[in-house]
């Protein structure tokens, strides 16, 4: 369970005044000292995960934030806006309110937050064995709250029954099972190079394994040097093949042209994101010269090969395809450069890390500086050649 990666658990953040007891209510929830409990204000400063199995919801990942009223000074400002951030890319809320102590303005910024943003939340009154003070009684008024005693371990199922009837059965489209039927046959090309991690496969192509299975197909790999063996050793066609975006030029020609044809890139980033964005955005392409800022943007840190797809790969092929002159920047993490507006095009990696709630953001946050957005998948099938026919499996409109 703690190997599912946080890109593919329902994202819950706890939000709440300092000393609400946001933390204790993770440790009653998760049954360890996860959190750092103490009387002390602004105990915590940055956002702390734990990955846990909500049954019947399944994997999850809570957040604790840094107190909402954590606004005494500039540290403590750039704290409460560090959780705002976090809000915006949960798929669902636990605001913590002390029955003990006071509830107003802050609060009602939290749930005005969740309302425009459509996120679920649930609204918990802690320190049940606390009388509850008059501040708190006006506030909540006719609200719908949840009692609790983090402290006592008191009322905690009542929220894990709460958030399993807000939960959608799924949170996320699925990778690739929306394609095919029980029966079909979906071949993945994987190279297995010296940027492939030792003794595992990719996160992407993990994925498309277990949808696979869910979606009741069967599943089937190969290296790209032995695809034509593949398919000529198969009795039945395959309904669909998935390849690296890497190999697109390579493998295309030999995958016959009735068998739908797209990359682990793509389906993750229209797992994650809007691809349809993206696919538009490509075209901006054909605008660029000499001069121009490309930022490639990936959502993870990871060891850099002498190939490596975002800083060399990726930087040749539009380099070539523009005659060169192209300023190609990298980012990595979960924070774009604070100079956006500077670039004509972003190109981001399949998102594999992020909760798709995360990468829609991360596709607006440029939008709204008019700075186009495209995935690595989408941007290599345009360079090589293999565009329409990559996103021929997917309904989009005006292509």
């Amino acid at each position: 369970m703690s190997r599912v990666m946080t890109g593919d658990r329902l994202r819950i953040s706890i939000f709440g005044r300092r000393n609400a007891g946001k933390s204790s209510l993770i440790n009653a929830f998760t049954g360890q000292n996860v959190a750092i409990v103490s009387d002390v204000p602004g105990t915590t400063t940055d956002p702390v995960m734990k990955a846990i199995e909500l049954f019947p919801v399944g994997p999850a990942v809570l957040i604790d934030t840094a107190g909402i009223d954590d606004t005494g000074n500039a540290l403590g400002l750039e704290r409460v806006k560090k959780s705002i951030g976090y809000l915006k890319k949960s798929d669902m809320v636990i605001l913590v309110v002390d029955a003990s102590g006071v509830a107003g303005e802050l609060e009602d910024n939290v749930i005005s937050e969740c309302l425009k943003e459509r996120i679920p939340f649930v609204l918990v009154l802690n320190k049940s064995e606390l009388a509850i003070s008059e501040s708190v009684k006006t506030w909540l008024g006719g609200k719908e709250y949840i009692s609790v005693s983090a402290l006592n371990n008191e009322g905690i199922d009542k929220i894990t029954r709460k958030i399993t009837e807000l939960s959608p059965d799924e949170w996320e489209p699925p990778f690739l099972r929306d394609l095919i039927n029980p029966g079909d046959v979906v071949l993945m090309i994987t190279p297995i190079d010296s940027s492939a991690p030792k003794g595992r496969m990719i996160m992407p192509q993990v994925r498309a394994w277990r949808d696979i299975l869910d979606g009741g197909g069967i599943a089937l790999s190969c290296e790209p040097q032995n695809l034509q063996k593949t398919l000529d050793s198969l009795s039945v066609k395959p309904a669909l093949a998935v390849t690296d975006s890497q190999v697109f030029s390579k493998v295309a020609p030999i995958v016959p042209e009735d068998i739908l044809f797209t990359s682990f890139s793509i389906l993750s980033i229209r797992q994650k994101g809007n691809l349809a964005e993206m696919v538009r955005a490509v075209k901006t392409v054909e605008s660029l010269k000499a001069g121009d800022k490309v930022l490639i943007a990936e959502s993870c840190s990871h060891h850099s090969q002498d190939d490596d797809i975002a800083r060399v790969k990726i930087p040749k092929w539009l380099n070539d395809k523009v005659g060169g002159g192209l300023i190609i920047d990298t980012s990595a993490g979960r924070d774009y450069p604070e100079n956006l507006s500077d670039y004509k095009l972003i190109v981001h990696c399949g998102a594999c890390t992020l909760n798709r709630r995360e990468m829609l953001l991360r596709q607006a946050i440029p939008a709204e500086k008019g700075v186009p957005v495209t995935n690595f998948g989408v941007l290599i099938s345009y360079l090589h050649g293999v565009f329409p026919r990559a996103l021929k499996p997917f309904d989009i409109d005006g292509f």
